[in-house]
């Protein structure tokens, strides 16, 4: 029997971006999505994206991410974005973390412009 695309099950995710997902929502963050880039960018494998709804969330959920993978001894390559909250910008190559205000997220917005990558819906309390 072959199943349709809705009953797929969802890929299983790398551990680190499992762990980056749940501190995400540790923190609420809103609209979690991630994009499979293996296919697509060559740069990294994957994007977590995200949204606070202000920037002291936006800061919270950048920590949070942070902690919980320092936790397991990984820290990023690079950070940015991080002072002025609107978008903090975390690589960790094999994955980036992107956390944003809702109105940079809509300006920016990276699931448009990486529309040819397999776009991982996060399911609120996986």
């Amino acid at each position: 029997m072959v199943k349709s695309d809705k009953q797929r099950k969802a890929p299983r995710l790398p551990g680190q971006i499992d762990r980056a997902i749940s501190a995400a929502e540790d923190k609420k963050a809103v609209d979690l999505v991630v994009l499979d880039l293996r296919k697509a960018a060559g740069f990294t494998d994957f994007f977590v994206i995200a949204s606070g709804t202000n920037p002291r969330q936006v800061r919270a959920i950048a920590d949070g991410v942070m902690e919980a993978l320092a936790a397991d001894g990984v820290k990023p390559a690079h950070v940015e974005g991080y002072e002025r909250s609107e978008w903090i910008l975390i690589d960790y190559f094999d994955f980036i973390v992107h956390v944003f205000a809702p109105e940079t997220r809509t300006f920016y917005s990276l699931e448009r412009l990486w529309g040819n990558a397999e776009r991982i819906e996060v399911a609120a309390g996986r």
